[in-house]
């Protein structure tokens, strides 16, 4: 259910990015999206997602909580201390405990956060953030794997006519899975997977179709590209097709039929980054209902972007994503001069003390674990033991 859900936000999320060339994060975006959607009912934020927010929540959660080995996955909410109502507390406590809390932060913290939970790939935060942002979610996803088999550098000749100026591409090593489908909207198209080395696997699938398929028609079919699509090759006419040539030569065999089929994939290295403004790709949705957690009385705008990169090599893969959808306050007042006062506590005689567990949604919450009566202090002691690190 859940790759049908965010296949079809892709069709949406690349439509409103248009077909340059490009990296995204659709179900980076979606988690977003997801987690924002218990802020209030909304039909049109629930068609973005495609599912109900409840069923949209439940997924979100599941992802962050028990993540793929391969796969770094993180989410959080930051708020403002004084905008933080009651309407925006209850929503907050409705997520995963996996959602990170906290104030908003400087905009150098948040660019660590980035760089921590992309594994350095990305190092800057997409949105400023200052004394005007009141609220702000976001999730950060990242991969970097090596292929189970590296590719093979050929000469750019090997890949045929092309208008790219080159000098080596990839060949696709045996254990590579290459092959040519029949796609109900785009027709004959030939697909090519690799996979990492570990032992959770993240596949990447390439897919190529004649040159009058629209990108998009392209990329839905590449997100359900599967081996059962396969056509077989003593089908297929010999010559050039739209994406290969197809050739024929005698074998000895082991084959029954004594037919053998055969691919292999030439394709090139390549890279890219890129920011998308996410506004029309259901954020707008989403920040309303936002909006909605917030004091009626604030003047408020939102901003959603995605920053992301990839790089497919002859040895691995890596990509990272950030998403952020930032609320910002337009009726904010300067500082002025005003007054503080600071209480200095001092337990000068006989106190309380109770050790309590935090353990949210589990058997321990709250549960106090200690307690003492404190009437005979102590100066400081060197350590009965090493301080955890």
């Amino acid at each position: 259910m859940l790759p049908a859900l965010i296949a079809r936000y892709a069709d949406r999320l690349h439509a409103a990015i248009g077909s340059d060339h490009h990296v995204a994060s659709p179900l980076g975006a979606w988690l977003v999206l997801a987690l924002a959607a218990g802020a209030r009912p909304d039909p049109a934020l629930e068609d973005a997602l495609g599912c109900s927010a409840a069923d949209a929540r439940g997924y979100a959660s599941a992802l962050l909580e028990k993540p793929h080995p391969a796969v770094g996955a993180a989410a959080a909410v930051w708020t403002r201390a004084d905008r933080r109502t009651p309407a925006l507390q209850a929503w907050e406590a409705g997520l995963s405990a996996a959602v990170e809390r906290g104030p908003v932060p400087s905009q150098a913290d948040a660019d660590a956060w980035t760089a921590g939970r992309t594994g350095g790939l990305i190092e800057k935060f997409p949105l400023p953030l200052d004394a005007q942002t009141v609220l702000v979610l976001a999730s950060a996803l990242a991969t970097d794997v090596d292929w189970a088999e590296p590719f093979e550098d050929v000469p750019a000749s090997a890949l045929g006519r092309t208008d790219w100026e080159l000098t080596t591409v990839l060949r696709s090593a045996p254990t590579h899975q290459a092959w040519i489908a029949a796609d109900p909207e785009a027709g004959d198209i030939a697909v090519h997977r690799a996979a990492s080395g570990d032992a959770e696997p993240i596949s990447v699938v390439s897919v190529i179709a004649a040159p009058d398929v629209p990108p998009l028609t392209v990329l839905r079919a590449a997100h359900r590209a599967a081996d059962d699509d396969r056509r077989s090759l003593f089908d297929l006419p010999l010559g050039d097709g739209h994406a290969w040539t197809l050739a024929e030569e005698p074998v000895r065999t082991t084959s029954r039929t004594g037919r053998e089929e055969r691919c292999e994939a030439i394709l090139p290295a390549w890279d890219a980054e890129s920011t998308h403004d996410l506004m029309d790709a259901g954020f707008r949705e989403a920040a309303a209902a936002l909006f909605s957690l917030l004091a009626p009385e604030d003047d408020l705008e939102a901003e959603a972007v995605q920053t992301a990169l990839a790089r497919y090599t002859k040895t691995g893969f890596a990509a990272a994503a950030v998403t952020a959808l930032g609320v910002r306050s337009l009726s904010y007042v300067e500082p002025r001069d005003g007054v503080r006062r600071t209480a200095t506590l001092r337990f000068g005689r006989p106190y309380a003390v109770v050790a309590v567990a935090n353990q949210p949604g589990g058997p321990w919450d709250r549960v106090p674990v200690f307690s003492a009566w404190v009437t005979q202090p102590s100066g400081p002691t060197p350590p009965t033991h090493p301080p955890r690190t």
